[in-house]
């Protein structure tokens, strides 16, 4: 019954799933479906976290290196920076295990950024942004002024 119902109504089934685990009436319980659940959940934070590592990567390249649209898109790249730090720091604060994880995640997230920034503008040869510059608050761009 309760895979039947893991199929057909998803909310239904978490609720009686936490009741059957507080109730301990463990032998009741969807055990196949609740461990996917879990292993989903944690490669749901990882996925998040490699997501917000891009945009963020994306918008410090933006602002760093996009002269020409700087005047004109600078403080919403600047907005967005500060909103995908904060992002990337909640779910790290909700998963300090991730810490040991985002330089393999910077390593993904990197050549996507630089990828997709290159299709809006040339990005210089020497153009780099490490990761400990795009995780700390204080720096924004290259340059003072951000």
């Amino acid at each position: 019954m309760s895979s039947t119902r893991y199929e057909t109504d998803y909310h239904q089934w978490i609720k009686e799933t936490v009741n059957q685990l507080r109730e301990r009436h463990f032998h009741e319980v969807d055990w196949d479906n609740l461990i996917e659940e879990l292993e989903n959940m944690g490669k749901s934070d990882k996925r998040a976290v490699l997501s917000f590592l891009t945009r963020l990567l994306e918008h410090l390249l933006k602002l760093s290196y996009w002269q020409v649209e700087k005047e004109h898109s600078g403080n919403h790249w600047a907005a967005e920076i500060v909103n995908f730090r904060a992002q990337i720091q909640h779910r790290l604060e909700d998963s300090p295990s991730l810490k040991s994880e985002l330089e393999v995640m910077y390593a993904k997230a990197y050549p996507v950024a630089v990828k997709s920034v290159s299709k809006l503008f040339l990005l210089p040869n020497d153009a780099h942004i490490s990761l400990e510059q795009a995780l700390d608050e204080d720096w924004f761009s290259l340059e003072d002024g951000y």
